[in-house]
């Protein structure tokens, strides 16, 4: 068989065990391995599986995966998301529609501790459901604001998924840090202002309250003061050049330890789930890593994507179609697997065809293509990447993001909760228009940091 061929049927036979609910790193590990075996035998399989796992998982970048992840379940558990949810709702809640644009407030700055786009709606769902509820707001509104916010975690910094990105394309972690600032900040304003909009059109669905007491009003504003110092201390120690990502993450864990203990929320039975669930989720990340990197080596003999990169280049595309193009499958792609699991996958195919196209590794900024240097490609690229990526959170049939929240409000039926994230669904297309037309609101932060 040819082996261009052979790369596709593999691919179609990925995405067939996807959809029948065969986990993502299994399919991987077994096309993956099963592939390498048809093009050169089981002896290379076996001479790469030798070193394959060493090779990824001594990656130093990587220790800052379980870090965050720690860092984010502490986070969950130590308060933070209800001290978040109150100061947003004292500043915003006396507008219409304010609580849902106080849970999207919170879910932004919860994600920013957090890191995890499931996690944060989970979490924030528990906070602010009941609110939502009591205050009468429309079933749709409230479960497709909290499931739209827990989106934000993914791209606003610290964000797993970013760090895995900048793994993959060899990017600085702190650069995509600083080049994910303002499109997350962009985020924030389009989902408040789309709130804005369904309330104007349907002023029953989120009715106004009376505003927050000068006492109530103070008292929140202090209390969020905590969980502040600690995205400052981290980010801006990171940005300020005294730590590392990864002694970065570390003191974000000791200060959000720090905060559980002294507000008597964090004993050690919650340190110890807290652990059992980072060691979970760490161990899931790995080994979808590891299938991830066996599918590259399947797809880098075969040479599927250097035969896609000529066959784009020979089609006449323009580049900027080309990216179109890439963004829509993601999208596609978002409806049958996670975040992490298209990340993983789809980038090391996505990216050679890109740089290609651009001119090469080594393209002066100067140069053809996207008009931009490689560096500049891979940051925007990213960040657009995991904007279109989040969308198959809030999208049928996978969707993880609806879900949660589906199960934490089980009187709203889900598919008023699909009916209710669609217009922030349309804010994101938005945002991402912006970003494309508009690069330089990607790289401006970077470049203006000296990163």
């Amino acid at each position: 068989m040819d082996p261009v061929t052979l790369g596709i049927l593999g691919l179609v036979v990925l995405v067939g065990l996807i959809v029948i609910r065969v986990p993502i790193a299994y399919s991987m590990i077994l096309v993956g391995g099963v592939g390498v075996v048809l093009v050169n035998g089981h002896q290379i399989l076996f001479s790469q599986m030798k070193t394959l796992g060493w090779g990824i998982f001594s990656n130093y970048g990587l220790s800052v995966v379980p870090m965050f992840v720690l860092m984010g379940a502490l986070a969950s558990r130590a308060g933070l998301s209800r001290a978040l949810f109150r100061a947003a709702n004292a500043w915003l809640g006396w507008l219409r529609g304010g609580t849902a644009m106080a849970a999207i407030a919170g879910c932004a700055g919860f994600g920013a501790v957090c890191g995890s786009s499931l996690a944060t709606a989970s979490t924030m769902g528990r906070v602010a459901l009941p609110e939502l509820k009591r205050y009468n707001y429309s079933g749709a509104l409230a479960t497709g604001s909290l499931a739209a916010g827990g989106v934000l975690g993914i791209l606003i910094p610290p964000s797993v998924v970013l760090i895995i990105y900048a793994i993959i394309v060899e990017a600085n972690i702190v650069t995509m840090f600083a080049a994910a600032m303002i499109p997350g900040i962009l985020a924030v304003i389009l989902f408040i202002l789309t709130i804005a909009i369904y309330v104007l059109i349907r002023p029953d669905a989120g009715p106004r309250q009376d505003g927050a007491t000068f006492r109530e009003f103070r008292n929140a504003t202090i209390g969020v003061i905590p969980v502040m110092v600690i995205f400052g201390l981290v980010l801006g120690g990171i940005y300020g050049g005294f730590f590392n990502p990864t002694p970065a993450a570390a003191v974000g864990v000791a200060l959000v330890w720090l905060y559980g203990v002294v507000t008597r929320t964090i004993g050690f039975g919650e340190l110890t789930e807290s652990l059992k669930e980072t060691a979970a989720t760490t161990g899931m990340i790995y080994l979808i890593m590891f299938g991830a990197e066996l599918m590259k080596i399947f797809m880098s003999r075969i040479g599927l994507p250097q035969e896609t990169a000529a066959w784009i280049g020979g089609s006449g595309l323009s580049p900027m179609l080309v990216i179109i193009l890439l963004l829509v499958a993601l999208i596609l792609l978002g409806c049958l697997m996670d975040s992490l699991s298209m990340i993983l996958l789809v980038i090391p195919f996505f990216w050679p065809v890109l740089v290609e196209i651009n001119g090469g590794m080594y393209q002066p900024a100067a140069g053809s293509g996207f008009g931009m240097s490689t560096e500049d490609l891979k940051i925007w690229f990213g960040i657009l990447a995991l904007i279109v990526v989040e969308l198959g959170l809030i999208t049928p049939p996978v969707g993880m993001n609806v879900f949660v929240i589906s199960a934490l409000a089980k009187d709203v039926p889900m598919i008023e909760t699909f009916k209710g994230v669609m217009p922030f669904f349309m804010a994101e297309i938005l945002r991402v228009s912006i970003l494309v037309a508009f690069p330089a609101l990607t790289l401006w932060l970077p470049k203006l940091m000296g990163l």
